[in-house]
């Protein structure tokens, strides 16, 4: 099988092609590696076989089409993108051009030299907006939706709050409108929460790694200065493992004509959702120490609580995570570790 992964020195990207690699089928990335810890990603990769390079951005309509038209995957992972709330923020064309456009050239060169290319499009849960319509219940560690006890399904309502999230939810609806209208086979999965090794995380983004790499350094540090959370910690999310994630990917080719044309809620589901202080608590657990912290505002459209309603992707495909958030979290302080 000939796999394309874009953005595949990612986390999510690396992740997964290593598995196409180890599965011996024929890889191509693309990457303009500008996203940090890709350089590393890229190295690391190439020590676990072969496939073929292409240091492109999505952006690049020419080359981007000629690389689709050459390989004609049977498979396209679709996971570049500008990830940062923060970032689209400070530069919305940016966001706009890498996000919108860059999705539209690979849809165009697909429907046009490629379209029996299966097309999987990572999108995000920020599509939903804020989410104030729900009524919360604010407990001593989390929120709660009372009405969603199973987390949220594909039938809440669209609003895009937020560069971000306007530019992922156009992305995301162009998808889905390309498989309606011009008979492509995509696949859009609204993403919670993903963490695991090969994740090198920023204050912005990949908050579970980025807490988890605070807490390492205040436990060997004790004299470290107090790391900020925006809002009281509350907020809840459900968290994937990225050998979860993994095989979700690998395995929804598999059932493309029953998931295509349509979008997935995808996390580790109401049984794997934390908040940030309940993560905390687990930190405090794994590493013997006490975290400290301050509080700032909250983010802007900060969602009080997302945990998505597996049931859908579960009923096409047999999917569920295996792993627990403690399971996945204690994999993810080890690997941090051995970076240090």
């Amino acid at each position: 099988m000939k796999v394309l992964i874009t953005g595949g020195c990612g986390f999510l990207g690396s992740n997964i092609a290593e598995k196409v690699i180890n599965e011996g089928n024929s890889l191509t990335i693309v990457d303009n590696l500008s996203r940090t810890g890709s350089e590393k990603n890229l190295i690391w990769l190439q020590t676990k076989g072969k496939f073929d390079f292409k240091q492109v951005d999505i952006r690049d309509i020419e080359n981007i089409t000629d690389i689709i038209k050459n390989v004609q995957p049977d498979v396209i992972y679709h996971l570049a993108g500008q990830v940062a709330m923060t970032t689209s923020l400070a530069n919305p064309r940016l966001d706009f051009e890498i996000n919108v456009l860059g999705t539209f050239n690979i849809l165009e060169a697909v429907r046009q030299f490629s379209n029996q290319s299966i097309v999987i499009y990572s999108s995000t849960n920020k599509v939903y907006g804020d989410l104030e319509f729900v009524e919360f219940e604010e407990g001593p560690a989390r929120y709660n939706a009372i009405a969603y006890p199973n987390g949220f399904n594909e039938n809440i309502g669209l609003e895009f709050h937020s560069p971000y999230g306007v530019s992922k939810g156009s992305a995301d609806q162009y998808c889905l409108d390309y498989a309606r209208i011009f008979g492509l086979k995509t696949a859009v999965f609204r993403h919670s929460s993903m963490f695991g090794g090969r994740q090198f995380s920023t204050y912005d983004q990949g908050w579970i790694g980025w807490f988890c790499s605070q807490a390492i350094l205040q436990s060997v540090d004790k004299d470290l200065a107090p790391f900020t959370i925006s809002g009281n910690g509350k907020q809840v999310r459900d968290v994937l493992f990225s050998t979860d994630m993994v095989n979700l990917y690998t395995t929804v080719p598999k059932y493309i004509d029953k998931v295509k044309g349509n979008a997935f809620n995808i996390g580790g589901g109401i049984k794997n959702s934390l908040s940030l202080l309940e993560l905390f608590g687990t930190l405090e657990d794994i590493l013997q120490t006490k975290l400290r912290y301050e509080i700032i505002e909250p983010r802007i459209s900060d969602q009080k609580f997302f945990v998505a309603d597996l049931t859908k992707i579960n009923s096409l495909t047999g999917w569920l995570p295996e792993v627990s958030a403690k399971a996945g979290i204690e994999h993810m302080v080890n690997w941090l570790k051995s970076q240090l």
